[in-house]
């Protein structure tokens, strides 16, 4: 495989990070602790699958950790290791800059649109 096909690792970790769903996982978690179900509401419209897969990538990355406790019925919490805690407020303060200049965004947009035929 040549060198500019191989997927770089820190490159892999920022899709992990920034994905849509990645993204809002670290931002809810850093909050606090959350069960599998409380995430999933408080994300929305994310499907089993796939936050149960972007939560399996976060953890593998050393961002997330889930604490699974023995008890009837099972408890499993997720929550931001200290590397995940690092890495949201990153992302966070992306979301927040993003919040910020909306007006601007949507203005860049129209101009944009307006000047297409």
């Amino acid at each position: 495989m040549a060198e500019s096909e191989a997927v770089c690792p820190e490159r892999l970790v920022m899709e992990h990070v920034t994905s849509r769903w990645g993204t809002l996982v670290l931002i809810t978690l850093l909050e606090r602790a959350h069960r599998f179900s409380e995430l999933r509401r408080e994300i929305g419209r994310v499907s089993e699958k796939m936050l149960a897969q972007t939560l399996r990538t976060l953890e593998r990355d050393g961002l997330v950790h889930r604490d699974a406790k023995p008890v009837i019925p099972p408890r499993v919490d997720y929550s931001l290791t200290d590397l995940g805690r690092e890495a949201a407020e990153q992302v966070r303060g992306l979301a927040r800059w993003t919040e910020r200049r909306m007006a601007a965004v949507e203005r860049a947009r129209e101009a944009y649109d307006s000047a297409r035929p």
